[in-house]
């Protein structure tokens, strides 16, 4: 029944209403009715807690750690559950559209548009993950692939923004919707669909979970306010006493903001105390000195060469003698009733007994004191140094009294819904109250200022106040809700689990849009696990898709649990659909890692485009090797027609050229940008080429053309245009929007080894000196067709061998200069020792001049000669994968020296396709053989074994 058919006093779950009416009448919710929102979360919690009783339910790989009453309290089913949710079928059973390959007629190009928003929307600025893209972005995607109450899903939802953009594509703003609609008409794409789409988001961390759990269901703002006013009361009431104090009239008592406290070092000459803050902190700058001096000797010291003082006190929550580092309080920021000035003030008497008191005394609240995971989590080593092993020992005693008893507050309340957004709000303290709230500069809040994605403790920290957290925290959440409104429309299931195993059933998704974690960059399930001590539920971290060397977990395992990911991915996605990959890691082998499982899965790459978060992360705005923008990686999952052809024909030439016809009606058949037509990269013929080997070699099944064959029958086949080929039906439109633009950009140079990686880098450079962070993601984009015997090189290794980098000192070189100059306005006519000019060029790459060049290419020669040198071992027995330029440099040497010998053993142990396909080791082999009088290929059989 819809809710057009339903009496005017019944609310549907999963349509839009208000949600202040929420509990004020009969919801229905897959498909049963009840009498309120209550009813029905107690019907769906009583099943939920008769799940948990079955051990193998428990047995589902991802099942977190914790007890049934800890998981019901965190759970709100059948939306959300803190563990695997048991109801997910049920909601693709009442929900879902079956596959029927009889009557499916979807069809969808990739989604072939370089995407970006911002991160200052209130629903992104609602609450703080360690990595998550914001709905914007993700929105353009989703109404591109899907139809509204088509079902989305994503097994890395993280902070569920994914489960936000699919249904904000029911309720768009206004701006975002005018926008859209106007970029989308000049590039000629179909008008999008608007209406929800309904989404299933699996994590394996119940905090992530937690997070979208709050994101994705509605709340009633005037509820939240009352309940946050009263909540704020109540804390005044119990916690304003311990954060008193007196002003400096010694009359008056004010509010604390914060308090700084400051490490306590000792010097190493003479083995006095020094207050860090005391010698390096300029109060009139508000910065603090790299080196400074102890007060005792005069010795000039850093905080390296310091010694941490350690202070051993009895830990009366886990019953032992521990000892931690040192610290002090230095000063105190406060404010005065009706009275918006910020003081500041030492520590008096009575600040310093109300401390002494607080730290004697337990917190009457309960607060997590397990043992941290030392020597197995990221920063442990770091953390152990400092006294800190258990969860509690985060907190100063002031702020773990605080922090425990607006934990119990918040989780007093009855609504199931107020409750969790109460405890949503104040998780923002559970980081931000920690010695890991560094004290910075004067010009910072000091609220939350962590070190995103690491455990890190500063020798300056600020405990700060529970209501100079919140106050600010309250007021965005009041914002979202009011003028943003948060999705309405409940059409979302959320689910605590591995990726790698679920319930839902082949062939039922629509689409799936995921940002997984990517090889080692950000550690997620160490850096929750301090929240999911305080809900005291936590991640199974043997079963986390990384690269953690900690846990045993190499880049292979990591590969294969992408593998494993990709192909559960595949198995419930419908035949011909689409899947989204946001990709972000700096390292070649994991973006190669990612698309060999992508591949081995089952599906097919159809396109590769850039994602800009725009706001950079900590690591992305200050690593010199961070990546700032993320690739979008647009697969699809061949449909049944084509793998049931494919059975019929495979290892034919017919079951080829099959495939390729299929492909290109996947790609995009135009696309430009600024006035100007793009190269569409999947066109050309080496990428189909490659394209259709790896569909033979990932389904086992001889590949029936070679490379030559196939360039000269797809000339045949297909038409050309611009380098490019397309079906018969397609050339029309390509003509057609190709006479709307100037030109066509210059195709791009193939990159499958690394001297056409340097070309290509060349070309760039010439062009435009760039950075490495403007390099990167154009580079991974072009690698696509690196050759499989080729070593993999970091995009550093080829910039740091080949190119030149400005390091803003002494006069911008001419290449840089001549870019800038040109391109900048404001640049020009300036002198090259200008500051603007350096500031500019600073970090840029580019093309040596000749004279330079020279030295670099010695220094090149040298590291590919050190390399070759590995090869002719004796030990070294094949060469499946080298680097294909050492070679080359070692037979030039080798060939002067008149060394043949190591030219033939050496050329033995390469791939001998690959042996007769480079011109150059093929001349320098057969002028040693012809030399030495030894037969040619096969000569000692080795070739003939392989």
């Amino acid at each position: 029944m819809t809710k057009s058919d339903q009496p005017h006093t019944q609310q549907t779950i999963f349509d839009t209403e208000r949600p202040e009416t929420r509990d004020s009448g009969p919801v229905t919710c897959l498909g049963m009715t009840f009498e309120s929102d209550d009813a029905r979360r107690a019907h769906f919690l009583e099943k939920l807690r008769e799940r948990l009783r079955d051990p193998e339910f428990r047995e589902i790989e991802g099942f977190p750690i914790g007890s049934d009453e800890d998981i019901l309290a965190l759970s709100d089913p059948p939306y959300y559950t803190a563990c695997p949710n048991p109801f997910l079928e049920d909601f693709i059973r009442h929900y879902g559209k079956p596959y029927d390959s009889g009557t499916d007629n979807y069809r969808r190009e990739p989604f072939a548009s370089d995407t970006g928003a911002g991160k200052t929307h209130p629903i992104y600025t609602a609450h703080s993950y360690h990595s998550k893209i914001p709905h914007l972005a993700t929105m353009p995607c989703i109404l591109h692939y899907t139809e509204p109450g088509d079902i989305v899903l994503d097994g890395f939802s993280g902070s569920g923004m994914t489960g936000v953009a699919a249904q904000l594509c029911g309720q768009p703003e206004a701006e975002f919707k005018a926008t859209l609609e106007a970029e989308w008409k000049k590039a000629g794409f179909t008008p999008p669909k608007w209406g929800a789409r309904r989404a299933i988001l699996v994590d394996l961390s119940p905090v992530a979970n937690f997070i979208a759990y709050n994101l994705n269901l509605d709340v009633s703002a005037r509820e939240f306010k009352k309940a946050a006013d009263s909540f704020f009361k109540k804390i005044e009431a119990e916690l304003g006493w311990m954060y008193e104090t007196r002003h400096t009239d010694g009359k008056r008592k004010g509010r604390i903001n914060y308090v700084v406290w400051c490490e306590v070092f000792t010097c190493p000459n003479c083995a006095g105390d020094i207050v860090f803050m005391d010698q390096a902190y300029d109060p009139k700058t508000g910065k603090f000195a790299k080196e400074f001096e102890c007060p005792g000797c005069r010795a000039a010291l850093t905080t390296r060469s310091c010694e941490h003082k350690f202070t051993s006190y009895f830990d009366k929550a886990i019953g032992e003698t521990v000892r931690k580092v040192t610290y002090v309080p230095i000063e105190i920021e406060y404010t005065l009733p009706g009275d918006k000035t910020k003081y500041r003030k030492k520590p008096d008497a009575h600040d310093l007994e109300l401390i002494n008191r607080l730290g004697n005394e337990q917190p009457r609240d309960w607060y997590p004191t397990a043992k941290l995971p030392i020597g197995k989590m990221r920063d442990s080593n770091h953390l152990a140094e400092r006294g800190i092993t258990h969860y509690h020992q985060f907190y100063l005693p002031r702020a773990l009294h605080a922090l425990s008893t607006m934990w119990r507050i918040a989780g007093e309340w009855q609504n199931t819904r107020i409750r969790g957004f109460l405890k949503f709000m104040v998780e923002q303290c559970v980081w931000g109250m920690t010695v890991q709230n560094g004290y910075e500069s004067l010009a910072f809040s000091r609220a939350n200022r962590i070190l995103k994605g690491v455990y890190y403790v500063r020798p300056a920290i600020a405990e700060t106040s529970p209501w100079y957290i919140l106050d600010g925290k309250y007021k965005r959440l009041q914002k979202m809700l009011v003028a943003h409104q948060l999705p309405l429309s409940r059409q979302v299931a959320i689910s605590t689990a591995s990726s790698l195993q679920s319930p839902v059933p082949d062939k039922s998704v629509d689409y799936i849009y995921t940002d997984p974690p990517f090889g080692d960059a950000v550690k997620y399930g160490d850096l929750n696990l301090l929240i999911e001590a305080w809900h005291n539920l936590f991640s199974r971290l043997e079963n986390e898709v990384l690269w953690d060397e900690l846990k045993k977990k190499t880049l292979s395992v990591y590969s294969d649990l992408m593998r494993r990911a990709f192909v559960e991915y595949y198995r419930v996605l419908k035949p011909g659909r689409w899947m989204t990959v946001v990709f972000h890691n700096s390292k070649n082998l994991v973006w190669t890692a990612i698309q060999e499982a992508i591949g081995d899965a089952g599906f097919v790459v159809a396109d590769v485009r850039t994602l800009d978060r725009e706001q950079g992360s900590f690591n992305q705005v200050t690593a010199a090797g961070a990546v700032k923008q993320d690739l979008v990686i647009s697969a699809y999952k061949p449909n049944g027609g084509l793998e049931d052809r494919f059975k019929l024909e495979a290892g034919t030439e017919k079951g080829a050229w099959d495939f390729v016809r299929t492909h290109l009606k996947q790609l995009p058949v135009f696309v430009s940008k600024d006035g100007q037509a793009e190269v569409i990269a999947g066109r050309q013929n080496y990428l189909l080429f490659d394209r259709m080997v790896a569909f033979h070699v990932q389904r086992g099944v001889t590949i029936p053309l070679s490379a030559a064959e196939f360039y000269a029958g797809i000339i045949q086949r297909f038409s050309e245009r611009d380098g490019m080929y397309f079906l018969p039906e397609q050339v029309a439109e390509y003509d057609k929007k190709r006479m709307t633009v100037r030109e066509v950009l210059q195709l791009q140079l193939f990159v499958t080894d690394e001297s056409s990686a340097i070309q290509w880098l060349k070309q760039q450079l010439v062009k435009k000196p760039q950075t490495f962070q403007e390099l990167h993601p154009q580079f991974l984009k072009e690698i696509g067709g690196w050759q499989k015997y080729e070593k993999p090189l970091e995009l550093f290794e080829l910039l740091e061998q080949n190119f030149l980098r400005y390091d803003g000192k002494g006069d911008v070189p001419n290449q840089i200069h001549s870019y800038l100059s040109t391109n900048f306005k404001e640049l020009r006519n300036l002198p090259k020792a200008d500051e603007n000019l350096r500031a500019k060029g600073k970090d840029r790459w580019y093309v040596p001049d000749p004279n330079k060049a020279g030295d670099l290419e010695k220094l090149r020669e040298r590291s590919l000669l050190k390399e070759f040198e590995e090869y002719r071992a004796p030990s070294q027995k094949r060469l499946k994968v080298f680097r294909l330029e050492a070679v080359r440099a070692g037979f030039k040497k080798a060939w002067q020296e008149r060394d043949y010998a190591t030219i033939i053993s050496v050329a033995r142990k390469i791939p001998e396709n690959v042996l007769q396909e480079d011109p150059k080791l093929l001349m320098w082999y057969d002028q040693a053989i012809t030399r030495t009088g030894e037969t040619g290929n096969g000569g000692n059989g080795e070739w003939g074994n392989e």
